[in-house]
């Protein structure tokens, strides 16, 4: 009875100084000191606790404590519990030190965002790999606590060229993910919070791991795709070198329409809106329509695409109203002729001169004289 006392004294103890450390680096004089103490406490508390009081009780545990029936099975679930416990609380440190990194990138802004993001995309991604390989060697060692499983882990090495052929085999998709998400990573091809478009789908990276990419579409949708997809497929990125994006609004008018008056107008109504980045404009006749219309395309640039959206927006309801205002003759309109017309603009033609077109009057009964009207 009194092992068993000195048992709980002992793991109470341990969970009694780690309770301690929590509270130190809670402690405003090292909180604010030490930027490493939120993300500790934040990510090891639970680890911590857990692993103290399991990594105790292997150390204090005795066979003699217990009926020798039970006594290695006891043992067993110590050896396996502490084990575990040591691989969560190796991750979540190694979580908690690349989290203050990651908290800096974040609220990096301007020229240096963009290199911000991708150290951000490679830690994420390293740290996931980090995570599985301790994770599957702390599974090694929970099978290797088991005599029955060395023995037959020495047999299959034995074999090991001919396992790993069908390992390899059975898990090429999954490497072949895991080895694309790593030359995403760090060939800068794409980066969390880039801009692009998948699919004629536009989009934000949100999450970039090992065997998957999420895309947060515009429209609050997520785009799930295994991350081979992006070095087997072309995409967009808008965001690869900047973020700066040159946009085009096209207007189709008659020929009437004053190019002058309405470049004039683009101009001043840009340096009045604040999405503008004051650098990149133009109106210019880009083509000549079948319909008798012609083309003209304005461009504008801002400093993202979604402010390039809403810009070209206000401009095309800006340009469409003022021409509705100033110039309404320049408005699109269709043209339609009608067997009549074309009969009388042929027939002008064929006469020499203005078309005239023959009607029969009504006269005195034998009269068989006929009025001409023009056409």
């Amino acid at each position: 009875m009194s092992s068993w006392i000195i048992l709980l004294t002992s793991v109470l103890a341990a969970v009694v100084v780690v309770e301690l450390v929590r509270r130190a680096l809670r402690w405003r004089l090292i909180g604010e000191k030490w930027v490493l103490a939120a993300p500790l406490v934040r990510r090891c508390t639970w680890p911590g606790f857990t692993t103290a009081a399991v990594v105790t009780a292997y150390a204090v545990y005795e066979p003699s404590m217990a009926d020798e029936s039970i006594s290695p099975l006891i043992q067993r679930l110590l050896s396996l519990a502490m084990i575990g416990a040591v691989a969560w609380l190796v991750i979540q440190a190694a979580f908690a030190v690349t989290d203050v990194v990651l908290d800096r990138l974040v609220a990096v802004e301007g020229e240096g965002n963009r290199r911000a993001r991708r150290i951000r995309t490679q830690i994420t991604l390293v740290r996931r790999v980090a995570s599985a390989v301790i994770i599957v060697v702390a599974l090694g060692a929970m099978l290797f606590t088991f005599p029955q499983v060395r023995a037959l882990g020495a047999g299959l090495l034995a074999s090991a060229g001919i396992a790993g052929v069908v390992v390899g085999i059975a898990a090429q998709s999954t490497l072949g993910n895991l080895l694309a998400g790593l030359q995403l990573a760090f060939s800068d091809a794409l980066r969390l919070d880039d801009v692009v478009v998948i699919q004629e789908q536009w989009g934000r990276i949100e999450e970039l791991s090992l065997t998957y990419v999420v895309v947060r579409l515009w429209d609050e949708r997520r785009l799930v795709l295994p991350v081979s997809y992006f070095t087997s497929n072309s995409f967009e990125n808008w965001t690869r070198h900047g973020s700066r994006v040159i946009g085009a609004v096209f207007l189709r008018l008659e020929w009437s329409v004053p190019v002058d008056e309405l470049r004039t107008e683009l101009y001043r109504a840009l340096r009045e809106h604040p999405l503008w980045d004051q650098k990149d404009w133009t109106l210019q006749v880009t083509d000549t329509l079948p319909n008798g219309l012609l083309e003209l395309r304005a461009l504008m640039s801002a400093a993202d695409s979604p402010s390039a959206w809403d810009l070209k927006c206000d401009m095309r309801e800006h340009m469409v109203k003022f021409i509705r205002d100033k110039y309404p003759e320049a408005l699109p309109r269709f043209r339609i002729d009608s067997p009549e017309d074309t009969a009388d603009t042929l027939s002008g033609l064929f006469a020499g001169g203005g078309g005239v077109r023959e009607t029969r009057q009504p006269g005195r009964a034998g009269d068989e004289s006929g009025g001409k009207e023009p056409a």
